[in-house]
């Protein structure tokens, strides 16, 4: 039998987070939530995620320095980032450094939702699910 799967949620936002907390809760998803990049990091082992959300602009490291970081020590972890920045600039470099999905505030949930479906498919970990999609378009 497969594990449940489990989202962390990276944003300095407290109200973001517990918003996205609560959408995961409803759909019976367990995640963790952090306030910020090195949190994250700093209980980061291999496996233990199944998705990443963040945001990209935070104290500290950004979202996309968090992503980077993930792709450079090999992690396969779809990311999606969920951020106000719409700059043509920040969408490509996410994108290049290999962001699952890059969504613009605000989300609606049910598109938050399809991605974050889709994101676990692809990881393997999302029991019963099936079908394809291009998760890519924000």
């Amino acid at each position: 039998m497969s594990k449940a799967p489990l989202v962390a949620i990276v944003d300095d936002d407290e109200a973001v987070r517990e918003a996205l907390s609560d959408l995961l809760l409803v759909l019976e998803l367990s995640c963790r939530t952090f306030d910020r990049a090195e949190a994250f990091m700093a209980e980061y082992v291999p496996g233990r995620f199944d998705c990443l959300i963040t945001d990209v602009s935070m104290p500290g490291h950004s979202g996309l320095d968090l992503l980077q970081r993930l792709r450079t020590i090999g992690s396969p972890m779809p990311v999606i980032i969920v951020t106000a920045d719409t700059t043509p600039a920040t969408r490509l470099r996410a994108m290049r450094c290999g962001a699952y999905a890059f969504l613009t505030k605000p989300v609606s949930s049910e598109a938050l939702l399809r991605h974050l479906r889709s994101a676990l498919r692809h990881a393997g970990s999302c029991p019963g699910a099936d079908g394809r999609e291009t998760p890519r378009d924000g």
